[in-house]
This record gives C-alpha cells, structure tokens and sequence, in this order.
C-alpha cells in the first residue's frame, strides 16, 4: 500500500467517525490529513526524481566507461591494471612482479617495481588512490636474507 492510498484510508477511518465539523479537534485533525496528503505527494515526487536521477547516473556511468576504454585503450581481453600507460599486447606483462587487490572494487592489479617507486597508483577499475609505503624495518629485513 502506496503513502497515499494509507493516507486515503485514514481519511476513510476518519470520515465513518463523523466527527462535528465545527470542531476544534476535527478542525486540528482535518489540517494533519491535509498536511500527510500534502507529504505523501512530495515524497512521491522524490522518489520520481531519485528513479530518473539514478537513470542519468547508470547512463553517465556507462558514458565513462567507454571513455576509460578509449583513453586507456582498455578491452576486456587487454587489461594492464597499472593506470598510467597504454598496453598492446600481452608480452608487456612480463615485467609484472607484483599483484595487489584493491580494496575499494576488489579488483587485481599488475605492479611493476617502477610503479612501486611512485608509491601510488589509482586503481583503474574504481579510480581510488593506492600507496605503497615501505617501512625501513622492511628493507632492512629484505637485506639480511
């Protein structure tokens, strides 16, 4: 049941009640009914304008997405994960030695130690900022090996 068939039926349940209408409580009472049937329309104006604003949101996002795909020269079958160049073809990923997830989309990414040295990337599949902060702890630890 919509807002305003609820509203309809209080005003219903009202009415059978045949209240005085020189009243001051039905005076109160039919001003509320007033003021929900006023409510029920403009949430249901809302929701129209957040039904087609999501629409332009799905559309924007699919707009994107073929941008990202033109920019990046990105297909389905040829994806670096790295965000800053542009691969061709599937020898560029030899370099490769490292793989993190994102933990905003959950995507994989391919590092290479010059991404590393950056110390950030964003993440091409949501746009989120990865850092890689290593600790001198780290290096030290690497070194003893």
């Amino acid at each position: 049941m919509t807002n305003s068939e609820r509203a309809s039926y209080i005003r219903g349940l009202m009415e059978g009640l045949e209240l005085d209408p020189a009243a001051k409580e039905t005076k109160v009472l039919n001003a509320m009914l007033e003021l929900l049937d006023d409510l029920c329309v403009s949430v249901e104006e809302l929701e129209d304008g957040f039904a087609e604003l999501g629409e332009q949101v799905d559309e924007i996002d699919e707009d994107l997405g073929t941008l990202e795909e033109d920019y990046y020269g990105l297909n389905d079958e040829d994806e670096c994960g790295c965000g800053h160049c542009h691969h061709g073809d599937e020898d560029d990923f030899e370099d490769a030695q490292f793989e993190v997830t994102c933990p905003s989309c959950g995507d994989t990414i391919q590092l290479t130690d010059a991404m590393l040295e950056e110390g950030s990337i964003q993440c091409p599949g949501c746009g989120e900022t990865l850092e890689f902060d290593f600790d001198d702890d780290e290096e030290d630890e690497g070194e003893d090996k």
